[in-house]
């Protein structure tokens, strides 16, 4: 992409800053350009955003009805999925999958939940338990 032609719609998913960006200069040079985004990418961002949120929403469901461990919510709702939360704990998926399971999230040792915990960026006392004011128990 030449320089000239770097999206600048001033998109709201950057909240006013900017992104570097390559693109050619005059003589056919690659060059860092900084860009306010682009429409399009401002759509997939809230469409993927919209996701987790949902997901989280259903997550929070079945935390309430005691059918996952609160450990599926918070991974939707600090916008990570199972293959993020792998990579940044060092886990296993299958392992991971198993400790959204109520019975055995509740059996973790504290080196567990304070990786999640730390990854979550959330306490371990808050990652035991969904937000107050959404349970209906």
């Amino acid at each position: 992409m030449k320089a000239e032609h770097v999206p600048q719609d001033h998109i709201s998913t950057y909240a006013d800053n900017k992104k570097a960006l390559y693109a050619t200069d005059e003589n056919g040079h690659y060059s860092i350009v900084s860009s306010s985004g682009w429409e399009v990418e401002e759509e997939a961002t809230k469409q993927a955003l919209y996701e987790l949120k949902r997901l989280a929403d259903e997550a929070l469901e079945k935390v309430e009805r005691k059918e996952a461990s609160p450990l599926l919510y918070h991974m939707y709702a600090q916008r990570m999925d199972l293959q993020v939360l792998a990579q940044t704990t060092g886990l296993f998926q299958w392992r991971i999958r198993r400790h959204f399971k109520p019975e055995v999230f509740a059996k973790l040792s504290d080196s567990f939940l304070e990786r999640y915990s730390g990854v979550l960026g959330i306490s371990v006392d808050d990652l035991k338990k969904i937000p107050s004011g959404n349970s209906n128990g």
